[in-house]
């Protein structure tokens, strides 16, 4: 992966493929090989003619560990994705963002409309305007002295998956447990881009994809049958939407 200085934080990327760009935006515990590459993501979009950009978020994967709560936050990590666009000289891209990285997408398209084609939001339905409850237990989770400290189901499988990436837990228990700005209805209201919102059935974590999509003049809602919040990543479905969506704006 290449490297890039973020304000002073070493963000982790990788630039692929030509033709016009799409930026992924990881979720929260993964990284750009967890969420898009092992999942077929960056092959699909590079032979459908598509350049591709994903990125470490700032305390995962290969970029800079941070530890302090003020060193997150999704408007700050949205400034992330803006200054790689910067440093890659890209006017405009479409973006691509699951669970926290949907989330990231959503301010980086509010404080920067101009730099964003369209938006897909994976992963995430209505809770991006409810908010998503049970950060605390997951934080404490990833704090714990081992996994079978953990009881909470939720929490444990953030646990487990944190580990299965190799991530590190404390960097990713500040994450979670920095300030988590608020987007109104009237802000996701305000997108003018097109946009996808792409959920499965069975994601609690997410909430429904058309209670999202009716907020969001033109949006288009995806709901994927018997996928939940950790299975819908590589949906075969998930992937038809996206590129079916992408064609639509060329």
């Amino acid at each position: 992966m290449q490297k890039f200085s973020s304000d002073g934080v070493e963000i982790a990327y990788i630039d692929e493929g030509e033709g016009t760009p799409v930026l992924l935006i990881h979720g929260f515990a993964s990284n750009v090989s967890t969420n898009w590459g092992d999942t077929g993501w960056v092959k699909l979009l590079t032979n459908a003619g598509f350049r591709v950009i994903a990125y470490d978020n700032r305390g995962h994967g290969h970029s800079a560990k941070l530890y302090n709560l003020d060193d997150y936050g999704s408007p700050l990590m949205a400034e992330d994705a803006r200054r790689l666009l910067d440093h890659l000289g890209i006017e405009k891209a479409h973006v691509v963002g699951y669970s926290m990285g949907a989330r990231i997408a959503a301010f980086l398209a509010i404080a920067h409309p101009q730099r964003v084609r369209s938006l897909t939001f994976g992963g995430l339905g209505i809770n991006m305007v409810r908010g998503v409850a049970g950060t605390g237990p997951v934080a404490q989770a990833l704090e714990a002295p081992t996994i079978d400290d953990v009881t909470h189901p939720t929490a444990r499988t953030f646990r487990a998956f944190a580990e299965q990436t190799k991530s590190d837990l404390k960097a990713l228990a500040a994450c979670i447990r920095s300030s988590r700005a608020r987007i109104t209805p009237e802000a996701v209201g305000g997108l003018r881009c097109p946009v996808l919102v792409v959920v499965g059935e069975r994601d609690v974590i997410g909430g429904p994809a058309a209670d999202l999509a009716a907020l969001i003049p033109g949006a288009r809602a995806v709901m994927l049958p018997d996928r939940d919040h950790m299975k819908t990543v590589g949906d075969k479905l998930f992937k038809q939407a996206v590129l079916e969506f992408l064609a639509e704006q060329s």
